[in-house]
């Protein structure tokens, strides 16, 4: 396609090389920036924009983000896309011009700003998410909303799961974006409700970790899905030291009023049962200990793991 809108997008690493391939193969892709990331992915996406001839610039750091705006008046794009960069982008570097700087975030706005919207609707048990395109601002995620674009979660879907099809779906979106601003006539922008808006801070133990007096089957296990990978899994304590639940299943079956957190069957050497606060029960297959990542089995042979209790 002639005169295609010229885009630059910025990005902090892998979650956006899906819509880093459809735009430039789509000739809308001008210039790359990536935020922090590891030197090979910066290498590599160097290499490639080379041999494309797309302009590419590195940010690592906050300090580095002053040049953003000589460059960006350097090479001249039309539309700056934003997808997981790490940094806000100064006020000065915006006023390039009025609807010029699109993000993509990761999750359903206003109801879930953040740096991390995948983990919370895992953990608060969404049936869906979003892509949502909304224009920049100088806050993070506050800007006017284009559309929010939404996607099923899937029964037992972690972490990982969801932040793969998620990067395959902002590349369609972006996309789309592209397109859109090519043709349309104008663009809708819908302002931000701030009595529903919510802005969550990166996850800490707190957030991680296992409340077995007060959580139940549900929550523990949306929990654990939410933790795998980017933080191996759910925190606990296990003969009092510090624990990881990585994989696990509701069992509708009642725990017989045991204590939660308690061991309370094993099944084929492969799964523990554990008692919630609810009455049902938890399978595990997967932890970590102080000795690494282990099966149930594994860990089976050196313990006696029956009537043994997280907490």
């Amino acid at each position: 396609m002639e005169n295609n809108v010229k885009i630059v997008l910025l990005c902090g690493g892998r979650f956006a090389f899906p819509a880093l391939q459809l735009l430039a193969f789509e000739k809308f892709l001008h210039g790359v920036a990536i935020g922090k990331a590891s030197e090979n992915i910066v290498d590599a996406l160097e290499n490639e924009c080379a041999n494309n001839q797309i302009k590419f610039k590195h940010f690592p750091n906050k300090a580095k983000i002053g040049q953003m705006k000589d460059w960006i008046h350097e090479i001249k794009p039309d539309f700056i896309f934003s997808i997981s960069f790490p940094f806000l982008i100064p006020e000065d570097v915006l006023a390039y011009g009025t609807e010029k700087f699109i993000n993509f975030h990761p999750g359903p706005l206003p109801q879930y700003r953040g740096v991390m919207p995948i983990f919370e609707v895992l953990k608060n048990q969404e049936s869906h998410t979003a892509i949502c395109a909304h224009f920049m601002n100088a806050n993070f995620d506050e800007g006017d909303i284009i559309f929010n674009d939404p996607i099923l979660i899937n029964e037992n879907e972690t972490y990982g799961s969801l932040t793969v099809k998620l990067s395959n779906r902002v590349g369609q979106v972006a996309l789309n974006m592209a397109n859109m601003l090519q043709f349309a006539n104008s663009i809708p922008r819908i302002v931000q409700d701030e009595d529903v808006a919510y802005y969550y801070e990166k996850p800490t133990l707190s957030d991680t970790y296992i409340n077995w007096k007060r959580m139940d089957a549900a929550e523990i296990v949306a929990l654990i899905n939410a933790c795998n990978p980017w933080n191996t899994g759910a925190d606990t304590t296990f003969i009092g030291n510090p624990a990881k639940l990585i994989d696990a299943r509701i069992i509708n079956k009642s725990s017989n009023q045991n204590r939660p957190g308690t061991i309370i069957e094993i099944l084929d050497e492969n799964e523990i049962c554990i008692a919630t606060v609810d009455n049902k029960q938890i399978a595990v297959t997967i932890l970590q200990t102080q000795e690494g990542i282990q099966t149930v089995k594994q860990l089976h042979r050196k313990l006696n793991l029956m009537n043994l209790a997280f907490n």
